[in-house]
């Protein structure tokens, strides 16, 4: 599926005018991989992360929110990197935004540590356990991680422009992704097959993270009707609109092999109508969303195991750590179910078994 060359430049840098001040820019990347030995799986992620570019080029200020010595906002360049399931982390290297080359025609963002494109993705990060008990504004724990990769984004996602406090913007070139290459973490090596990739890249930019912060993705979709893989279907769900304060809706998109069913809270007439729930208890995450509009319903039902979830840690651009918890997995499954309305009845169109799905749900 092809994207306009309108639409492309949403995956370069945004932050211009008053958000150079009062902004962030974030690329996430995340995918699948297997033990180069064992076969195990494990689920990874890759984020670029700038806020406030226009605050401070040379150095590296983390603003008064985690620091309160000063009145500072925050400004610099993060690199995120981990990955999900047992023993799963989140490494964080700071630098300042003068030290990082940043093209403003296209996606193209480079350091003498890392490198990301429209097609690839390398570098790595290293923190200290020294570094990450001494440094509580880092955000993260000890440990390492490189990456090798290319990648190829076979279906994107445009979310509509909506109204929120936030202005937030979502942009999904890759809803589903191939990725290959090569994962060292923690010195155990990982290859990322293609085929088995179930990769996903998107972005986001604004003033902060939305509150509640939500966010659904599979490309491994089996149907429960004819039994075969949905190579060319893909779901994404997120950009919670907030408006006085109140979440309002959030868009979501599914492709089922090829057909796009695309839901907004500014769709067309604005009679599309989209529901979501999150519960937990001691082990399990629970995501429930209903999305419907004149012609069609869809349900998607994704569970998550805690031991297999991590708190993902950001900064907004008001220097303020956002999410009190904002729980982070990649190995969601569950079901999503596609329904045509006729006349008042529903006609089911697709009966899927979702796995590898990646889920976030947070509150300020």
């Amino acid at each position: 599926m092809g994207i306009s060359r309108e639409n492309r430049k949403k995956n370069r840098f945004m932050l211009r005018g008053a958000m150079k001040k009062n902004g962030f820019d974030m690329w996430r990347h995340s995918f699948t991989g297997y033990n180069k030995l064992t076969g195990e799986i494990r689920s990874f992620f890759i984020e670029f992360y700038i806020v406030n570019p226009g605050i401070s080029l040379k150095e590296v200020s983390f603003g008064s929110g985690l620091l309160s010595s000063q009145e500072l906002k925050p400004s610099f360049f993060m690199v995120k990197a981990g990955s999900w399931g047992k023993d799963g982390k989140q490494l964080h290297s700071f630098f300042p935004i003068g030290d990082i080359s940043i093209n403003k025609r296209k996606l193209e963002i480079k350091s003498n540590t890392f490198v990301v494109t429209e097609n690839e993705l390398s570098g790595s990060v290293e923190v200290s356990f020294s570094k990450a008990s001494t440094h509580p504004e880092y955000l993260c724990t000890s440990g390492s991680m490189s990456w090798n990769l290319k990648m190829d984004k076979k279906i994107p996602f445009v979310a509509k422009k909506i109204k929120s406090d936030t202005k937030l913007h979502w942009f999904a070139q890759g809803a589903k992704t191939i990725y290959g290459g090569t994962v060292v973490f923690d010195g155990i090596e990982y290859v990322v097959v293609p085929q088995k990739s179930y990769g996903h890249a998107d972005k986001f930019w604004g003033k902060k993270l939305s509150n509640p912060w939500l966010w659904l993705s599979s490309s491994n979709l089996t149907s429960l009707i004819t039994g075969q893989n949905l190579n060319h279907s893909c779901f994404d769900i997120g950009g919670v609109s907030v408006v006085n304060s109140k979440p309002k809706g959030l868009q979501l998109f599914f492709t089922n092999q090829n057909q796009s069913y695309d839901f907004s809270p500014s769709g067309f007439l604005k009679k599309d109508k989209i529901n979501f729930n999150f519960t937990q208890n001691d082990e399990i995450g629970h995501w429930t969303v209903t999305a419907e509009n004149s012609k069609f319903l869809l349900d998607v039902d994704i569970f998550c195991k805690k031991n297999d979830m991590i708190f993902m840690n950001y900064i907004n651009p008001d220097g303020f750590a956002p999410h009190k918890t904002l729980w982070s997995g990649g190995s969601g499954s569950g079901e999503i179910r596609l329904y045509k309305k006729i006349n008042k009845s529903l006609e089911i169109v697709e009966h899927a078994r979702v796995e590898n799905c990646g889920c976030e749900y947070g509150e300020y």
